[in-house]
């Protein structure tokens, strides 16, 4: 049976990721401390050595070239730490903010941060609405990224208002993005948003949408709405 490094390597390298010992420990000990803290808690149905590689670390590195040198970065949603960690192990240069609503998520995601010694990571308990609407946190970042799962003219309210004026939001969504983007179309415009590519990744027979949405005016000062109205009543 192939080791976890050795199989890491190999399907990183089929996708031109070129890590280095260290980052392939990194990779690892992620691994391990997931399978330790998903016996406790549930944090990813996908446990297998491979789906994990996979579905986990190679599917939340495949945009990083989209992404700038030195960017900050926020993660809205970032349940488990994905993509968020796999991205900030390829690339250190790269400073982290990781928010989400559930506490017991974050833990792991700090415990995971401290054992693998990674620098300039903030980790936030809060939700999107509340966050956004604080001054030292709106349109402060060069990136903002989700991969939850949610319809995109609803993550687009929870996360372009994070965006500085020139930066990006990289939605990360499964098959099918077509009619979501034209359902988007007017969430986008009022968030003051662009809809600039879809970057459509093919690897390990599966497919991943990324949706770039470069921010090119401010959002007015009412959103996000409160109450959870994004989800409610989404922009339309």
């Amino acid at each position: 049976m192939m080791s976890f490094k050795s199989e890491l390597v190999e399907i990183f390298e089929r996708y031109n990721f070129v890590l280095s010992q260290n980052q392939v420990s990194q990779f690892e000990s992620f691994f391990d401390i997931l399978i330790e803290w998903n016996a406790k808690i549930n944090l990813t149905a996908i446990t297998d050595t491979r789906e994990v590689i996979i579905k986990h670390f190679l599917d939340s590195v495949l945009p990083e070239k989209l992404i700038d040198e030195n960017c900050s970065v926020i993660d809205i949603g970032c349940g488990a730490g994905f993509p968020s960690l796999p991205l900030k192990i390829l690339r250190p240069d790269l400073k982290f903010t990781l928010v989400d609503s559930v506490q017991k998520k974050l833990l792991f995601v700090e415990e995971v941060v401290k054992r693998l010694n990674l620098q300039n990571i903030k980790v936030i308990h809060s939700r999107a609405e509340d966050l956004a609407i604080k001054s030292e946190y709106r349109e402060k970042y060069d990136v903002c990224l989700s991969r939850a799962v949610a319809e995109l003219n609803i993550l687009c309210e929870y996360c372009l208002p994070f965006v500085k004026i020139g930066g990006m939001f990289l939605a990360y969504k499964s098959q099918n993005i077509e009619e979501e983007l034209v359902r988007s179309k007017v969430a986008i415009k009022t968030l003051g948003g662009e809809f600039k590519e879809l970057k459509i990744y093919n690897f390990e027979n599966l497919k991943r949408n990324v949706v770039y949405i470069k921010k090119i005016i401010s959002i007015p000062k009412k959103y996000p709405r409160g109450k959870n109205k994004p989800r409610l009543n989404p922009i339309l």
